[in-house]
């Protein structure tokens, strides 16, 4: 691991380290992987970051849009955590640095109604997360990984990290936030995975009787790589 250095006099940031220290680091039926490998739906989208805008909408007292320029002028954090998708792999040991979610949430302020969130990102992709889960020390808007700015196949110029849950709720070329007062499902979530998606619980698909080889194909239709 890196220790990037803060945009305050170089000084290193300090990790904020959510590796659990309570179970085992590897979910059960994950197979442990010093590689990152690409997955999503569709191409990887062309995003110009003069017009790229971050939205924070729905029931909030304080509607924002933010600039790439406005979010990288947030205070900086540095969240250390694993990577578990539910493809059955997990990368150990990655920084990932941008802004706190929790500050977002704080400039937002969501209203007492809000109980849930719908991400969204580009090429209408979209996650929900109960909003107790977004509201999480760890949980961070990021634009680097380990030390270097992130690929656009990995989720540049921003990508939601919440380390707790199977990599798919942590939405590449994220746009925004939509807080809600009910559960409305993500692209994902209506395409037969789990609402929560918990790795320790093994939480993968949801309701429907979703096979493997059903995700499997409908993951090579989507492009996926």
């Amino acid at each position: 691991m890196s220790t990037p250095e803060s945009p305050e006099g170089g000084q290193p940031l300090p990790p904020l380290d959510v590796r659990p220290t309570d179970r085992d680091r590897v979910p059960p039926r994950q197979s442990r992987t010093t590689k990152w490998p690409v997955l999503h739906n569709g191409d990887v989208p062309a995003v110009d970051p003069a017009t790229w805008r971050f939205e924070l909408r729905g029931l909030v007292d304080a509607p924002a849009t933010f600039t790439l320029d406005e979010i990288h002028a947030m205070p900086r954090q540095l969240t250390r955590c694993d990577i578990h998708c539910v493809t059955r792999w997990s990368r150990l040991d990655n920084d990932f640095e941008g802004v706190s979610v929790q500050h977002l949430l704080r400039l937002a302020r969501p209203r007492p109604a809000a109980t849930h969130v719908l991400v969204f990102a580009e090429e209408g992709f979209t996650t929900n997360l109960p909003l107790a889960d977004l509201d999480r020390p760890g949980n961070v808007l990021a634009w680097r990984h380990d030390g270097r700015d992130l690929t656009p196949d990995h989720g540049w110029p921003m990508r939601l990290v919440v380390p707790h849950l199977y990599f798919w709720k942590r939405a590449k070329w994220v746009r925004g936030f939509e807080f809600l007062d009910a559960e409305r499902a993500g692209f994902w979530e209506r395409n037969g995975y789990h609402m929560y998606g918990d790795p320790w619980r093994e939480q993968r698909y949801g309701g429907l009787d979703v096979k493997q080889w059903v995700i499997n194909t409908f993951r090579r239709n989507s492009k996926s790589t």
